[in-house]
């Protein structure tokens, strides 16, 4: 099992490495077009809550189906799973519509909290590039649906692939039509490259002999177990992603600009926790549910252990790295165009205390993972309250000390009391249940 496991988590290293390229490229190009400007700070803000929204339900949906589809397909057969499957997506369907409904009503009026301090002008920009970016809800909401699919039937290659399409559609429409519609261009981009992400994940799943037309067949247990698992993990979800919403915010009150910088200061970092977290993270949640499934307590506890030394062996040395030469690499990235010195300075900084989350993010994965195919998904709940109210007080405190660059050593900070939070209680909740003989030897 550590074997396959292993696998699949390189399989989809070296696919998100590849669809990581396009961001390489676009990164520059952007930073050299629109620079730590106004557009870049509306652009960023619009998109925020489209993107935070997909992750808090789509994600959540994703989360809350796998545990519940994997047993269903191991203890009562792959045509249970389909019927599992295709009822769950005609509900998330639902709520993806209706929260995009809500969205195009009420959005618009969230974007002045979000960007506080944003001229009018700006504020405008950022209202008319939201409604730009709404149906992205419904598109990449589906497509992250299908894609948990997929790696649930151990199918992680085109699910990791396809994240690279929407840089390169974006970049295109840059380059074709930058120079009429500005920043429009890359907005409508990104959705036509989502379009496309969506477009590729159904064509593989209709392969795989899954229908794409979702359809009611009744609210089962196995569809109950689902929805019970999504629901708390939804409400954890939305708390932790409001931490982004809460760090854009704050950013946004320290100037113009600020926010792109706190955004261009996460993109590399981005890139290696993708690379050493989402990879693991995303193979081993199907393996970790089927070992569950099978009472293979051993076989999980030796699984956990034998990567939380490999993730902090592997990220150790590269948070050192990145700290140390976090400007140099700044430079070298974004340094040119728009992009200036003064600039650098501070992506730099926001950068390098970004690194220092790599090695508690890595493995609050993997135990989050683990809670999660044990649909023990209340701790994931209050662990999401004990880090907003964290990461809001530190955001105070280190902006006084660091300015825009408090703001990710604060998340570096949020990120390590979550782990210690998470796997305390998961230990306790696990010590519990092994006394009362409901988990074996864990």
């Amino acid at each position: 099992m550590n074997r396959r496991i292993f696998g699949a988590a390189v399989t989809v290293a070296l696919f998100t490495i590849l669809t990581r390229v396009g961001q390489v490229i676009r990164e520059p190009v952007l930073a050299a077009w629109f620079g730590a400007g106004a557009e870049m700070d509306a652009f960023l803000t619009a998109f925020l809550i489209p993107s935070l929204l997909i992750t808090v339900i789509a994600g959540s949906m994703s989360a809350g189906l796998i545990p519940a589809f994997v047993r269903v397909r191991e203890q009562v057969g792959l045509a249970a799973a389909h019927r599992l499957y295709s009822s769950a997506m005609l509900c998330g369907l639902g709520l993806l519509s209706a929260v995009t409904l809500l969205m195009g009503f009420f959005g618009p009026s969230l974007l002045p909290w979000i960007g506080y301090g944003f001229s009018a002008e700006k504020l405008e920009l950022s209202r008319r590039l939201f409604l730009i970016f709404l149906p992205i809800l419904i598109i990449n909401g589906l497509a992250t649906f299908w894609a948990a699919i997929l790696n649930a039937g151990e199918r992680f290659a085109l699910a990791a692939a396809v994240p690279g399409v929407t840089p390169f559609v974006a970049l295109a429409f840059l380059m074709v039509m930058g120079k009429g519609w500005g920043i429009y261009a890359l907005s409508v981009g990104t959705v036509m490259g989502f379009t496309i992400e969506a477009g590729l994940l159904a064509w593989n799943l209709r392969r795989q002999g899954y229908s794409l037309r979702p359809r009611w067949y009744g609210m089962d247990p196995s569809l109950r177990q689902a929805i019970a698992g999504f629901a708390p993990v939804m409400i954890g979800a939305f708390l932790m992603s409001s931490t982004s919403l809460v760090n854009q915010a704050m950013a946004a009150k320290l100037g113009s600009g600020n926010v792109a910088r706190l955004a261009y200061g996460n993109k590399v970092i981005s890139l290696a926790l993708n690379l050493a977290a989402m990879a693991l993270g995303t193979a081993v949640l199907p393996y970790f549910s089927t070992m569950i499934s099978r009472n293979n307590w051993s076989g999980l506890r030796h699984t956990l252990y034998r990567y939380l030394w490999l993730i902090f062996l592997t990220t150790v040395p590269m948070t050192v790295f990145l700290y140390f030469f976090s400007q140099p690499l700044t430079r070298i990235i974004f340094q040119r165009g728009a992009f200036t010195a003064e600039d650098t300075q501070v992506v730099s900084s926001v950068q390098a205390f970004y690194a220092l989350q790599i090695p508690f993010y890595s493995a609050g994965i993997l135990v989050v993972r683990l809670i999660s195919s044990l649909q023990m998904n209340q701790i994931l709940l209050w662990a999401a309250v004990v880090n907003l109210a964290v990461n809001i007080g530190l955001n105070y405190l280190f902006m006084r000390f660091f300015g825009v660059a408090g703001i990710a050593l604060s998340t570096a900070v949020v990120y390590l009391v979550s782990l210690s939070f998470c796997s305390t209680f998961l230990w306790l909740k696990v010590s519990m249940a092994r006394t009362e003989g409901g988990i074996g030897s864990l």
